[in-house]
């Protein structure tokens, strides 16, 4: 569990809904036709913009930012250091018994026992790479979408309330009501962009870079278990990987 994305989430709908409670009737923020011109409008659009399985599957991506966590890159340094001192004194069939909870990694790795040739395995995982930062893609793209999407839906309402008003100024009790439409329309897009939508995309971009960042330490790590690299020199190159923060304290550790 994500608790930054969670607490950021929630505590920024708790502000808005604090302010709301203590500035009047909660009801009078709740407008059916400006949610339907909102959620319901921006859904569709965002719908005409992408393919419906792509849509689909991007609310099940955006989990990520609230439940992934992504594995350390310093664990991953010390796996394959261990994985390079293993295939050192056994040679790399002495990998077959290891248990490996990595996917990526543990997939890297039967590649060395099988036997294919280093260009092949960087071909392979390279593009298991590319795709699945491509998959990542399509679904920020979709936020994003929706975050450009839901304040000019707002907008849209907001003139659809206002034309209601300006066409009933000789009934009062119309005006009211079209105004709620024409100010809250404006009000619930700006909150699906600014507090959903648009964070949502920048996590799962950052939960992208993470990934790329760990499955390019992980295929550097099974070449250089493949081409025999000493573990210590391996551990270095590794390293780099890593913020010049986290280097010296675990250089400070490994000490």
């Amino acid at each position: 569990m994500d608790l930054a994305t969670l607490i950021g989430l929630l505590g920024a709908l708790g502000v808005i809904v604090a302010a709301i409670f203590t500035g009047g009737s909660v009801l009078t923020f709740v407008n059916v036709p400006s949610f339907l011109i909102v959620i319901g409008g921006s859904l569709l659009v965002v719908l005409m913009k992408f393919p419906m399985a792509h849509t689909m599957s991007a609310f099940k991506i955006a989990m990520k930012a609230f439940l992934h966590k992504a594995e350390s890159p310093i664990d991953l340094v010390e796996q394959g250091v261990e994985l390079a001192n293993i295939a050192r004194k056994e040679g790399l069939l002495g990998l077959e018994s290891v248990e490996i909870e990595n996917g990526f990694l543990k997939r890297g790795v039967q590649f060395c026992v099988d036997g294919q040739e280093p260009e092949i395995i960087r071909a392979m995982l390279s593009k298991d790479i590319n795709l699945t930062i491509e998959r990542h893609e399509k679904g920020q793209a979709i936020f994003k979408a929706l975050g450009d999407v839901a304040p000019a839906m707002g907008m849209i309402g907001t003139l659809v309330g206002l034309v209601q008003m300006l066409s009933n100024m000789n009934d009062p009790k119309q005006i009211g009501p079209a105004m709620a439409v024409a100010l809250l329309t404006t009000l619930y897009g700006a909150v699906v962009a600014t507090v959903i939508a648009l964070p949502i995309a920048d996590k799962l971009a950052h939960r992208s870079d993470e990934e790329r960042l760990n499955k390019s330490l992980i295929l550097e790590a099974i070449n250089s278990i493949q081409e025999g690299i000493n573990p210590r020199v391996m551990r270095e190159m590794l390293m780099t990987y890593l913020p010049v923060s986290k280097r010296a304290v675990e250089d400070q550790d490994a000490a």
